[in-house]
């Protein structure tokens, strides 16, 4: 099989939920004893598929997508759409204004992910103790799932509840924020457990999270707390494994062919065989297709012809903006723009066309010259059933490209340049681009690994946060509408009136 079918489990018990469900003291009679149930290894391992399966949600669920939502703030992608009423709580946090406490789709990440920590949760306690002879592989993914998303959730909303247990009654629901260091600490815990007990890449079930992953979360998370030289090893333990490199040919890294392969350290796997029509497409609620794809694909209704550069049309959202193709264009780096984009020139030459009379008020939104070609709207990757409902494109969430990247930035940090050269010339090379000048050094270095994430990982969700920890929103970001308060997302007001320990008060700086 090409991919596995992430079936979410059926248990339901309380705390799984998000904060907006309600407590009940009624038994339903459908509930399986946890106890019971976590005594069974086939049991075990069907619960840690469900935390898969609630990420795979969560990066895709309709209009929500926390792959979406993280990309948005950034300078190489605008919200797009219909209009610029089309979707309004993208296009607010795309532009930095009216950025609401009720954001369906800010409120709609934060939920998933705590629900994905609360099953991790009730995985790790129930299983400690037992002898279980999946207990230690369970534990650790369930761990390792548990950092990966408060790394996320610290990463966009800064200090944070930090739910380690399932709670019972409301009362036990109440919890007040930790402070980042907190969280970092328990992420750092967790990945170090994850770390010693996980299998290597390839060592069964290949969307499972691996050794590596965790080591390369690992490193992540220390560079972004300015702990380079700790970060080091743990990024050396990724780079010297054979099990990971570089997709040799750039433009082969989205194909549906190179899904696992071996540039991908953690990857969400979609599929299309459940063939989705618009009776019975799950708006809102969980679909094995990803959705997403669609959304994002270059707009119909006569506005974008993109049938002679075998494309399907979508719904308009998530274009580049001109300053990512700019910068491409700068770099001489012709191959990775290829791979990322089209530019209008470029879809007329290869005998489409572009008509933005046929858009709203004539003029297509938030387009500004370019479509995209990163997880674009391929004919083979849809099939079975309504083509625009039934993607089956993973998204790669973490790359070894980034694990390189990242490595360059902590090496030049630490002051070994001679290392940070290195790995950002694997990328760079990977495109066939020259290798940077040996006398660039310091800062000088360090700019140019900032461009080459910059063009790298384009509409993969990473910039935004960057450049906020980097201390260059502000100026990459000037003229925009961005402040310093855009810095982190607001806390779902749904959040601060359940749970009894949150006031508004605990709200983030300026909303």
């Amino acid at each position: 099989m090409k991919k596995l079918f992430l079936a979410i489990i059926a248990i339901s018990f309380m705390g799984m939920m998000s904060c907006n469900e309600e407590f009940t003291v009624n038994e339903r009679p459908d509930v399986q004893d946890l106890e019971a149930f976590f005594q069974k290894e086939a049991n075990v391992e069907s619960a840690v598929i469900g935390i898969y399966d609630l990420m795979q949600q969560n990066y895709s669920v309709p209009w929500h997508s926390a792959f979406f939502v993280k990309l948005l703030p950034g300078d190489d992608a605008n919200a797009a759409g219909g209009n610029s009423g089309d979707q309004p709580q993208l296009q607010d946090i795309d532009d930095y204004t009216n950025v609401s406490v009720s954001n369906p789709s800010i409120t709609n990440v934060w939920d998933l992910f705590y629900r994905t920590i609360a099953l991790s949760n009730l995985v790790i306690t129930n299983i400690e103790g037992s002898s279980l002879s999946n207990k230690e592989r369970a534990t650790a993914e369930a761990k390792f799932m548990r950092a990966w998303c408060y790394f996320e959730l610290t990463t966009m909303f800064g200090d944070i509840p930090l739910r380690l247990t399932v709670p019972t009654t409301a009362d036990e629901f109440g919890l007040k924020k930790s402070s980042r260091a907190e969280i970092y600490a328990q992420i750092e815990s967790d990945l170090t457990a994850a770390v010693a007990s996980l299998p290597e890449k390839g060592a069964s079930d290949n969307f499972r999270a691996s050794r590596g992953t965790a080591q390369a979360l690992m490193g992540k998370v220390l560079v972004f707390q300015e702990k380079y030289a700790a970060s080091l090893p743990f990024f050396e333990a990724v780079i010297s494994n054979p099990s990971h490199d570089l997709e040799p040919n750039v433009k082969d890294i989205w194909s549906i062919d190179k899904e696992f392969g071996v540039e991908s350290l953690f990857e969400l796997g979609y599929i299309s065989t459940t063939a989705r029509d618009w009776g019975n497409i799950t708006w809102g609620g969980n679909n094995e297709s990803n959705l997403h794809i669609q959304l994002m694909g270059p707009r119909g209704d006569g506005i974008f012809d993109v049938s002679s550069v075998g494309l399907l049309n979508g719904w308009g959202f998530n274009l580049p903006t001109s300053k990512l193709a700019d910068a491409f264009v700068a770099a001489g780096d012709v191959d990775r723009k290829n791979a990322t984009l089209m530019t209008e020139a470029d879809l007329i030459a290869a005998g489409g066309d572009v008509d933005q009379t046929a858009a709203v008020g004539g003029e297509v939104w938030d387009y500004e010259g370019a479509i995209r070609i990163k997880y674009a709207t391929k004919l083979e990757d849809t099939s079975d059933g309504v083509a625009e409902l039934n993607y089956s494109t993973n998204w790669r969430v973490f790359r070894y490209a980034e694990v390189l990247l990242l490595a360059a930035e902590a090496y030049n940090k630490s002051g070994n340049d001679v290392s940070a050269r290195a790995q950002l010339d694997k990328v760079r090379m990977r495109s066939n681009l020259a290798a940077v000048d040996a006398t660039v050094s310091g800062n000088a270095l360090f700019e140019e690994i900032v461009n080459e994430k910059f063009l790298e990982l384009a509409h993969e969700g990473q910039r935004f946060w960057d450049l906020v920890r980097w201390g260059k929103a502000a100026t990459e970001l000037a003229g925009t509408g961005y402040s310093s308060k855009n810095d982190l997302f607001p806390i779902p007001i749904t959040e601060i009136e359940k749970n009894s320990e949150l006031s508004e008060a605990d709200q983030n700086p300026g909303y």
